[in-house]
């Protein structure tokens, strides 16, 4: 593998889950106040999902499926939290750093105004990024993209620094 030693890089994340009775809904690590959670293999935190996506899009290393794939069984019920920590460990060790990300949570339901400070500080933290460079943006559907209140869907886009250079800005 040729590493890219300095510069940005950009990545794209996009994440979609189902909302299925008899489980907790987290975003972002946060637990949310409502009546479904999320479907899938792991806990179904489709905001961890759609960024580590882009983290491993903007270096080029596949995506989240192909890291932790729903066919394993080690990954049943993981905490999504912990599928984003390692790929951020991953992050770190192609010597990159989160510069920021954006993302955009598309849902009918809930309200997730009264939520989004506790999701966007429990987001910079497992990104190790200072708030001010996380943005979460709630948007509904109105009924067309998720076809109702069906479920949850993410993208998300960060952009990485490489190099050493992102040494001296952190005051490393």
């Amino acid at each position: 593998m040729n590493a890219v030693r300095s510069g940005v890089r950009i990545g794209l994340g996009y994440d979609v889950h189902p909302f299925a009775a008899g489980r907790p809904l987290r975003l972002g690590g946060v637990e949310i106040p409502h009546t479904r959670g999320l479907a899938g293999h792991s806990d179904g935190d489709v905001l961890c999902h759609a960024v580590a996506d882009a983290l491993l899009g903007a270096l080029g290393l596949g995506d989240l499926g192909s890291r932790f794939p729903d066919t394993d069984p080690k990954w049943r019920g993981a905490d999504s939290t912990e599928l984003l920590r390692l790929v951020c460990t991953e992050v770190t060790a192609h010597g990159a750093r989160v510069v920021n990300v954006d993302t955009v949570v598309i849902a009918e339901e809930p309200r997730l105004a009264p939520h989004l400070a506790a999701i966007r500080a429990s987001l910079a933290a497992l990104l190790e990024a200072p708030e001010g460079s996380v943005s979460i943006k709630p948007k509904r559907a109105e009924g067309v993209a998720m076809g109702g209140a069906n479920g949850i869907a993410v993208q998300a886009v960060v952009l990485l620094s490489l190099g050493e250079s992102h040494n001296e800005e952190r005051g490393s």
